[in-house]
């Protein structure tokens, strides 16, 4: 069955002392997750297991973020993860640490709903 992208929102998280790129993940879903309330899934009657949700995690060293506890933060939908090159490290050179930022785009998809709605006039 084919699906339908209905949502796209971006956030951006940090870690400003543990260097820890899952945290800095996890804060930029959160925040991307604030910009969105989706109320389609009441109105038409549809669960929300049908919904499918990929997130795309950007930071400097993909291979440090725990991607599954990134989706188990994921409130609604079967969600994917996955990190890649992008983000900031911003070095302290004064602590030799680095402060970690994350961005985040999710996307949602629904089943293709074509044909299934008829416009009321009332």
């Amino acid at each position: 069955m084919s699906k339908k992208r209905i949502i796209l929102e971006m956030g951006t998280g940090n870690d400003l002392y543990g260097q820890d790129y899952t945290k800095a993940a996890k804060r930029a879903v959160q925040d991307a997750l604030h910009h969105s309330s989706i109320t389609l899934f009441s109105k038409i009657n549809m669960d929300h297991s049908e919904m499918s949700v990929q997130v795309t995690i950007g930071v400097a060293e993909p291979d440090k973020v725990d991607c599954d506890a990134v989706a188990a933060d994921l409130p609604r939908g079967v969600a994917e993860v996955r990190a890649v090159k992008g983000g900031l490290n911003v070095h302290d050179e004064e602590a030799g640490t680095f402060h970690v930022v994350a961005t985040a785009a999710i996307e949602a998809y629904v089943p293709d709903q074509t044909g299934k709605w008829v416009q009321s006039n009332d």
